[in-house]
């Protein structure tokens, strides 16, 4: 750990020895160092990059079998309106085909959440 120390000289301010003291610390690095410090998150270890990489590799390999099936649909690929306007409305493609929900009666807070 790096200390700064600063001493009043004969008829100096209070003011300048706390600027004096200001430039010393930045000096040293140290305001840097806490502020990158601050958010410090520690690197995954070799087991759960490994971990996360099959059961990543598990859900394409699902999602695919899927398709095949018919079960849903694929995804258009997301574009640009430049792009949109360019093809005639023609995306490779349909839309995910959703489950069709219930309908429910009106009621207070239809449009929020957890009415949905």
């Amino acid at each position: 750990m790096i200390n700064a120390e600063v001493t009043k000289s004969g008829n100096e301010s209070a003011l300048s020895t706390i600027r004096k003291f200001s430039r010393r610390v930045q000096g040293t690095g140290m305001i840097r160092n806490a502020r990158a410090n601050r958010y410090f998150a520690r690197d995954a270890s070799k087991i759960v990059k490994k971990k996360r990489a099959l059961k990543l590799i598990k859900r394409r390999l699902e999602y695919s079998r899927l398709i095949k099936e018919g079960k849903i649909s694929e995804t258009p690929v997301r574009r640009g309106a430049s792009a949109r306007e360019s093809h005639s409305g023609a995306l490779p493609g349909a839309r995910r085909s959703l489950p069709a929900q219930p309908a429910r009666a009106g009621g207070a807070g239809e449009g929020t959440p957890s009415a949905r």
